[in-house]
């Protein structure tokens, strides 16, 4: 029983990845579920038949048919305050944020994200597609233009993640599907992609960097959750879970591996497995494997040292996980150290409510979550490093299986290390009313640690969120002041139009199923933070129904 629940856990990430399969599932039975017509879906690569989109000021879209997709797709300058719409293509839905700030060129940014592609036919025939794109600013924010990454050979990508090097080259990393037009119900392993850019995100060259076997539902080994850093000029390393399946799609093992690259992207070494063993972990492999780990995230210290945050399943009876670090190898992105206790991570299998599926949630919700978080390094002092997470730690426990009749209390949770990772603090809470979720860590140019996040302490009834910037008071002293950076909130518990779960309790119709896993933030130059998240504040038609669209949107604070 302990394995089966360890197992089952550790392929929450890999049922991100196979989210994007199901999409148009989720879109057309939500619309058949409310008496809409259940539309046919086709699916096609982007150079079969998108077109340049023109942004009008009421926030539609008029689109033209073209057979490879120009450079620039479109270009948007839509504000509601303070916060920038950065998706000029019309009316489809973007999730799971990342952002990259040029260092030799501030004012010019790169967004990455979950980037869907939609079109209806006159005949009533769906047209998607789901590929990765650049979305740049070179005004510091102030609009934003979509450029296309080429994809050759690949139906669909996912899990962005943007950096920049020392020397402003750009890097996005993504992962590659190849599904036969989208009709079989097996998904093949998705292979891990790197794409470069020399011009600030105008223009790509992608890579491939592993190459992944056999399906969802196979023998193989199935990439998942890829992250990226940068350094110096043309170097970067990326790291992901490869999770190892048996017959059936059975699960194994998930260790994490790592590739680098020293040409700007041109090559990358051969993976390497990372993630070691240590005796807070248990395995397949043995009871001190850390091989069943997921949500990878690298940072390159001030010193040149590479450190590679994750979480693993630990010992806990609870089946609850525990962050882990590991130093690396800049050179060769071979594990050198660790890893590294950072701490308990309160996920287990009693501290979350379940949505329909099975996965765990919030309070009257259904869209999925987990504590993903990241590890993020002090440019004023290089053995200085925090990793940020969210967990269940202050919640109701153990929490009730049914959201909605639970009443949820998820924290940020902050651990530092003053050593290079060796011995970290005891986990501290920023304990604020309500669901906080999904933070981002990332040090400003003061070494004052500024974390992002999901926040429904804006709403009593714990269902709408903003997004919040916290910033530390004094260097390393883990004691913040908050900004709420949005303005305007978001309701994922009922009527999303595009990811629409099951609706369970008729007060929450067509709740989300999922707003991504997460949303990142990176500091400037100067100091100021830019963050870039999922948004569910404007309302979409489409097909014959409304709801909440999910949009990528930016803001800079200082």
């Amino acid at each position: 029983m302990k394995t089966s629940a360890r197992s089952a856990k550790a392929n929450v990430a890999l049922f991100a990845t196979l989210l994007f399969f199901a999409f148009f599932t989720l879109v057309t039975a939500a619309a058949a579920q409310d008496g809409d017509l259940l539309l046919p879906v086709t699916h096609q690569h982007f150079n079969s038949f998108e077109g340049p989109m023109t942004q009008h000021p009421d926030g539609s879209a008029s689109v033209s048919v073209y057979r490879n997709p120009p450079s620039p797709i479109c270009s948007t300058s839509l504000h509601f305050g303070t916060n920038v719409d950065t998706d000029c293509e019309g009316n489809a839905p973007h999730n799971e944020t990342s952002i990259a700030v040029n260092p030799t060129s501030p004012l010019n940014r790169i967004g990455g994200a979950n980037d869907y592609q939609l079109r209806l036919s006159p005949g009533g025939t769906v047209f998607e597609t789901a590929f990765s794109r650049a979305h740049v600013t070179f005004d510091g924010g102030t609009t934003w233009t979509t450029y296309p990454i080429p994809y050759h050979g690949y139906t669909f990508t996912g899990d962005p993640s943007v950096a920049f090097d020392d020397a402003g080259r750009a890097y996005y990393a993504t992962l590659g599907f190849t599904v036969n037009q989208g009709r079989s119900p097996i998904t093949p392993a998705p292979d891990v992609l790197v794409a470069h850019s020399t011009d600030g995100g105008r223009d790509w060259s992608t890579v491939r960097v592993a190459h992944g076997t056999g399906s969802a539902i196979s023998v193989g080994k199935f990439n998942d959750k890829e992250y990226l850093t940068a350094w110096g000029d043309g170097n970067a390393i990326v790291t992901w879970t490869i999770f190892n399946q048996g017959q059936k799609g059975s699960y194994i093992s998930s260790p994490i591996f790592a590739s680098v690259t020293h040409d700007g992207g041109n090559t990358w070494s051969t993976p390497t497995e990372i993630s070691g063993s240590a005796s807070f972990c248990v395995g397949a492999g043995g009871s001190n494997a850390c091989n069943q780990s997921q949500g990878s995230v690298p940072v390159h210290a001030a010193d040149g040292s590479i450190y590679v945050a994750f979480e693993a399943t630990g010992t806990d009876p609870q089946f609850r996980g525990v962050y882990a670090v590991v130093k690396v190898d800049p050179v060769t992105g071979h594990r050198v150290a660790g890893p590294f206790q950072v701490g308990l991570v309160f996920d287990g299998v009693h501290d979350y409510p379940y949505d329909a599926e099975g996965r765990f949630t919030y309070q009257d919700s259904q869209f999925r979550t987990w504590a993903l978080g990241n590890i993020t390094a002090d440019p004023t002092n290089a053995a200085h490093l925090a990793v940020v997470w969210s967990d269940m730690r202050n919640s109701e426990l153990p929490a009730p299986v049914n959201p909605y009749a639970a009443h949820t209390n998820s924290d940020v949770i902050v651990s530092q290390s003053t050593d290079g990772g060796v011995t970290w603090s005891a986990p501290v809470a920023i304990a604020v009313p309500n669901d906080q979720f999904m933070p981002w860590g990332a040090y400003d140019n003061t070494g004052k640690l500024r974390i992002g996040y999901f926040d429904r302490k804006y709403d009593t009834a714990n269902h709408k969120y903003g997004y919040t910037l916290a910033t530390e008071g004094t260097a390393g002293s883990l004691a913040f002041s908050f900004a709420e950076v949005t303005t305007a909130l978001s309701d994922p518990t009922k009527n999303d139009r595009w990811f629409s779960g099951l609706t369970v309790d008729p007060a929450f119709p067509n709740p989300t199923a999922f707003l991504g896993d997460y949303s990142g933030i990176t500091t400037a130059p100067d100091g100021t933070v830019a963050n870039y998240w999922t948004d569910m504040r404007l309302n979409t038609c489409f097909g014959g129904r409304c709801g909440f669209s999910e949009d990528a949107f930016y803001a800079s604070l200082p």
